[in-house]
């Protein structure tokens, strides 16, 4: 291969490496802008998406939970165990939109609340900047008065999203 040769392919690539690079930069810079503007979306739609995949997957165990309860006789230890299991489901689901109900009532626009089912963990989830002491304090006696959360188990996060 001549020198020339050499010269022009050492050129080609450089010249290429450069675009590369300031495509890179470019992309780099509009993945960042769009980054920024997606978590504003994402925070927005929170509550909506965590309902949302919280009804998913509920209704998923129930029916698998179901379709336990139907393949096995009554009195049975694994039909009995899918229908203490359905129960406590039903009753976490209950809990979670009642509080989620006086939640919104003491003016908050949204919140979610989620019971753990293998712990007693009460995590709650409310749309706000910040939260001060006393609101703080009336959320976590209402959970406490309601579900009868151990007060070590108790959780409660502001989530701020436009609405």
């Amino acid at each position: 291969m001549s020198k020339k040769k050499k010269i022009i392919i050492m050129s080609s690539l450089v010249f290429l490496l450069a675009v590369t690079a300031v495509l890179n930069v470019l992309l780099a810079t509009n993945v960042f802008a769009s980054t920024d503007s997606t978590s504003t979306m994402a925070t927005a739609n929170y509550f909506t998406t965590f309902r949302a995949e919280r009804t998913t997957t509920r209704s998923e165990e129930l029916l698998q939970l179901d379709a336990v309860i139907a393949t096995y006789d009554e009195g049975t230890e694994k039909h009995d165990e899918a229908v203490a299991l359905k129960m406590k489901i039903v009753e976490m689901m209950e809990n979670e939109l009642l509080l989620e109900t006086l939640i919104k009532s003491r003016g908050f626009s949204d919140a979610v609340v989620s019971i753990g089912m293998n712990s007693d963990n009460v995590n709650v989830f409310i749309n706000a900047n910040e939260l001060d002491y006393n609101t703080a304090l009336t959320i976590y006696t209402m959970l406490v008065e309601e579900v009868g959360s151990d007060p070590g188990s108790v959780i409660i996060l502001p989530v701020y999203s436009q609405v």
